[in-house]
This record gives structure tokens, sequence and C-alpha cells, in this order.
């Protein structure tokens, strides 16, 4: 009967270090399922930045466009305004002169 005791305290403790090394292993097995989910939560997420990235990029390059279309009517715009601002003062002065003339040969 002696015999027989420690055989069975020795398969218990050995069943009891088996549990508890399965329950171990189980723990880590749910910490990487964890850390699986946030991995693809985290991939999902980059995606969807990657996704907002581009379409924004693709409308800066519209707006960079349409930028250069205003400023090549800008420019076009400039040179009219200064055409028409040298042609006023060379009416004013034409009619400065008019006026001047006639006060002259008045007296």
């Amino acid at each position: 009967m002696l015999k027989q005791e420690p055989k069975q305290e020795i398969k218990m403790s050995t069943s009891q270090l088996n549990g508890q090394r399965l329950d171990r292993i189980e723990e880590k097995i749910d910490k990487l399922a964890d850390a699986m989910i946030s991995l693809a939560r985290a991939e999902e997420k980059i995606s969807g930045l990657q996704d907002d990235h581009d379409k924004m990029y693709e409308r800066i390059n519209r707006l960079s466009l349409k930028l250069d279309e205003i400023a090549g009517k800008v420019d076009e715009n400039s040179r009219t305004v200064d055409f028409i601002h040298k042609l006023f003062w060379v009416c004013i002065v034409s009619i400065a002169g008019a006026i001047a003339a006639n006060v002259w040969m008045i007296n």
C-alpha cells in the first residue's frame, strides 16, 4: 500500500502540472488571438487612411490644375487692366490739354 500512494501522488501532481501547463498555454493562445484581432483592426484603419490619402491627393491635384487656370486668367486680366489704366490717363491728359488750349486760346 505504501508503494501505491507515492505513485498516485506523482500521477496527481503530474496531472496537476499538465493541467496548469495547459492553462498557461490556453492563456497565451488567447493573448495571441487578441493580438491578431488588434493587428487586423489596425490594418483596416491603415487601409482606410490610405484610401482617404489617395482621395485627398487626387483632390489636391484637381485644385492645383484649377489654380493654374486661374493664374493664367489673372495674368490676362492684369494686362487688360494695365492697358485700360494707361488709356485712362492718356484720355485725362488729352482732356486736360484740350481744356488748357481752349483757356489759352480765349485769352
